[in-house]
């Protein structure tokens, strides 16, 4: 087919449909980016233009292809030991948590292509060895969950991970894989995926945490949003927990149920 341009009125209705599904705020500058993202689906399903596209979003039975829309317009930038602060505040808190009986739990509540919770759990296996301890992943597309759960990255993506840590809980890549690396299992069997919305409230099979991460996500919230998304994860933090937002985003008129202990780090109250 022929290249076809979006309206501004079916622009309006996808930042509509961005916003109802996935909470995100879509800039009015994001015009070309929609328009470039999603135009190999109409290719994909011969369609003419994007206002077909958006009839096909709005069918019953479509809810497969709503799916590969929201994965396609969602952002998704992260790297391993990103804003690294967070990390090494996590590691000493789950050595102040070391003696309880309970199992420390953490919940990467954004986890986009792993990067994040496999950070977690090498730091965890630092900290607490093989002891009680564990990693739930969740994000709201199914793409990036899926290359996550591979847990295999390209050498290049190991930046910020030490040689020493790569040697111990990694496996490198040859032949065909050359230039690649692998989490070994311990790592890979206590990092848990999960499908998941934040606009919904967390299923309460996914239990109770110690430490959420919830970084860089609300920068594409508006306000209402941003205090729905942070009353659906609050429930599933045990008191004294920890909140970790990203260092460009702030819970000052979101939410005052917990408590700044530094900027983008916030305890629960016991």
């Amino acid at each position: 087919m022929n290249a076809v341009a979006i309206t501004d009125q079916d622009f309006e209705r996808f930042r509509e449909l961005a916003l109802r599904h996935a909470g995100i705020s879509m800039a009015a500058s994001k015009k070309t980016l929609v328009e470039t993202r999603l135009r190999k689906r109409l290719v994909a399903r011969r369609l003419d233009s994007y206002r077909e596209y958006l009839s096909v979003l709005g069918q019953p039975n479509e809810s497969l292809e709503l799916q590969t829309a929201i994965d396609l317009l969602t952002t998704n930038e992260t790297s391993f030991f990103r804003e690294p602060k967070h990390f090494q505040h996590l590691r000493d808190y789950a050595l102040q948590c070391r003696q309880r009986s309970a199992r420390f739990r953490v919940w990467s509540a954004a986890c986009s292509t792993g990067e994040e919770p496999f950070t977690a759990a090498l730091v965890l296996a630092e900290t607490l060895g093989w002891s009680e301890w564990e990693v739930v992943a969740s994000d709201l597309s199914t793409k990036v969950l899926a290359r996550a759960r591979t847990a295999h990255y390209s050498l290049d993506r190991a930046q910020g991970i030490s040689e020493d840590m790569l040697r111990k809980y990694c496996l490198k890549g040859v032949g065909k894989q050359t230039g690649t690396f692998l989490f070994d299992m311990p790592i890979r069997s206590r990092v848990q995926f999960h499908h998941g919305n934040l606009l919904e409230l967390a299923p309460k099979t996914l239990g109770h945490f110690d430490a959420i991460f919830l970084r860089n996500v609300m920068i594409y919230f508006d306000l209402p949003t941003k205090q729905k998304v942070i009353a659906n994860l609050l429930p599933s933090l045990r008191p004294g927990g920890m909140l970790y937002i990203g260092h460009s985003e702030t819970l000052n008129g979101v939410c005052s149920d917990v408590e700044m202990l530094s900027p983008a780090i916030y305890r629960k109250p016991k």
